[in-house]
């Protein structure tokens, strides 16, 4: 996959690469000199033969490079890196083999809106779909990845790549993001460029590089949002007797204008899971992540309006047992970049195309002089009650660890896959700020992505990070551990262990199913991490938990900390849990 079969002395010859390289600027070198000019910080990326050519003008930019272990490894990391830090990840994928390991990351990135930019090599010109056997041959590489990608181009020529980047920002930044496919075949990366247009450069050297990105680049924006629709929303709102407000991820960096809007219509609200921290964890109207919760249901379904800003209104949001018990009766008003997902999977009767911001923004300025009062705080209390009332010692137990590491890192990003805490922690835990609670139940709900993506969220945040994953999942993509000893990451990678898949066991269990496939063998996590440079330790009290963090949150090797389901430290501290706090 990333090795030849040539020795180094033929590759100049024989090598699936063209000839050496004679030209002042290869299309190669322009491609990374483009891609610093968009401001990307970090590419994530296995070398192979048909891409090591991208590498060539890597050492002249600030472009710092980070080598997963697979491809599928460089994508989740890629993916992270966005969510906790806001900037676009960026992978170099080897042709064939290296493209199919990292469309599930893709697709994960797609189904949750996670701007991610996969640059992979493909064959010759010539040699393209030509079916005759070349190394890493496909079909249709690009047909291929397209169906798990927002666009997939490929440049045949030099001339055509500063134009496909700057298509591919501008769907990150004036549309709903997700990832973006551009390929290079092997010849067109090596072929002269030194004609083709290059950044700007700085006039002034003194300038802030950042300030000048922002003054040089296109400016593309998301939609703003229509005066009329606006005013139509707040009269709306004001007719209404018992108003709901659902927050989604695409509100993510919408600032205190989102909690003065709730405020202002005094409503309850809620937060999809990549919406967490946008309002404080003890807000009197916020009623959590809950939306799957039969109580939270039930103040949706008699809402008579429902605002959704920036919610697909998805089904790992909102119907998290699958059992299609979420309903919206009232009037349903939506606001959202995209077209298509105004009237998906809920038809809206009033829809507004704009950035989330700008229309928050707007409704808040309407509403300043005269706030609404829907007598929420009631009804905001009952419900948080009878929450409450669900909540089992399980829920309170892996709640209460996860409330605990929060308060006890300053900072601290969870980062988490399909486990068992997670699904928990989906509904319970409050995060104290937006980007610091995302994980792979939601959307496409990969497993193995919780070590990776955690990886790739340490390198773009520089905040302290806590892998949250099963000794199941952990084995998809355990590899990657070495790549954070490498980069001597102080990772905590909380290992769940439930001696298997435990939430499949129970599926089949709760259906009388043959328990076939889901009791698999776990490894000796110890001895592992020490194979990986990590650290391990097995965690049985709550003081142990305490003294670890303090140590080994500022060292500088990854670390697994090993929790088994059972313990009965997790069920005394489900004892003293309290919700929304």
């Amino acid at each position: 996959m990333t090795y030849s079969l040539q020795t180094p002395s033929l590759l100049t010859n024989t090598s699936p690469m063209t000839s050496p390289v004679t030209s002042s600027l290869t299309c190669g070198e322009l491609l990374v000199q483009w891609l610093e000019y968009y401001g990307v910080e970090t590419v994530f990326g296995i070398p192979g033969v048909h891409t090591v050519e991208l590498y060539r003008g890597l050492p002249n930019t600030d472009i710092r490079h980070v080598t997963p272990r697979h491809e599928q490894g460089a994508g989740f990391m890629a993916d992270g890196y966005y969510r906790a830090s806001g900037k676009v990840g960026v992978c170099f994928i080897i042709t064939g083999p290296g493209m199919t390991n990292i469309m599930t990351s893709m697709a994960q990135a797609l189904a949750d809106s996670i701007p991610m930019l996969v640059i992979s090599s493909v064959n010759k010109v010539q040699h393209t779909g030509s079916g005759e056997g070349h190394l890493h041959e496909l079909h249709d590489q690009q047909g291929m990845v397209s169906k798990v990608a927002l666009m997939s181009k490929t440049i045949w020529q030099p001339e055509s790549l500063p134009k496909v980047i700057a298509e591919a920002f501008a769907l990150f930044n004036g549309a709903r993001p997700g990832p973006v496919h551009i390929q290079l075949p092997i010849d067109v990366i090596t072929a002269d460029a030194s004609h083709v247009g290059k950044p700007p450069k700085l006039s002034n050297p003194k300038n802030n590089q950042a300030d000048y990105h922002r003054l040089v680049q296109p400016k593309v924006t998301r939609p703003l949002p229509h005066p009329a629709q606006l005013d139509l929303i707040v009269e709306t709102l004001k007719a209404a007797k018992n108003p709901v407000l659902l927050y989604g991820g695409g509100c993510v960096d919408v600032n205190h204008d989102a909690q003065k809007l709730a405020e202002l219509i005094d409503a309850p609200t809620f937060l999809t899971i990549n919406a967490k921290g946008l309002l404080p964890p003890a807000h009197a109207l916020s009623l959590g992540s809950n939306q799957s919760l039969a109580a939270a249901r039930a103040a949706i379904a008699e809402a008579d309006v429902v605002l959704a800003i920036g919610t697909e209104l998805g089904e790992t949001d909102y119907d998290v047992f699958f059992n299609g018990k979420f309903k919206i009766n009232g009037t349903l008003i939506r606001i959202d970049c995209d077209a298509q997902q105004l009237q998906r999977p809920f038809r809206a009767d009033i829809a507004l195309l704009s950035d989330a911001q700008m229309a928050i923004s707007g409704l808040c300025e309407r509403l300043e002089s005269q706030p609404l009062n829907h007598q929420a705080l009631a009804r905001v209390a009952t419900a948080k009650q009878a929450l409450i009332e669900e909540m089992t010692a399980d829920f309170a137990g892996q709640n209460a660890l996860l409330q605990l590491i929060r308060d006890e890192v300053e900072g601290v990003i969870f980062v988490g896959d399909s486990t068992q805490p997670v699904y928990s922690g989906n509904l319970g835990f409050e995060a104290l700020a937006t980007r610091r609670w995302f994980n792979s139940s939601t959307g496409f709900g990969t497993l193995g992505y919780g070590l990776p993506a955690a990886i790739g969220a340490m390198i773009g945040s520089k905040a302290p990070v806590i892998s949250l994953i099963g000794d199941g999942g952990i084995q998809f993509t355990i590899a990657e551990l070495i790549c954070a000893a490498e980069l001597e990451l102080p990772l905590i990678v909380l290992l769940w262990n439930n001696q298997g898949y435990g939430e499949i066991r129970r599926y089949m269990e709760e259906g009388g199913l043959p328990l076939i496939g889901v009791n698999i063998k776990t490894p000796n996590f110890e001895p592992l991490a020490a194979g990986f440079g990590a650290g391990y330790r097995r965690i049985t009290a709550k003081q142990q938990l305490l003294d670890a963090l303090k140590e080994d949150i500022i060292g500088t090797k990854p670390v697994i900390y090993e929790v088994d389901e059972a313990d009965e430290f997790l069920t005394e501290m489900g004892k003293t849990f309290r919700c929304f706090s």
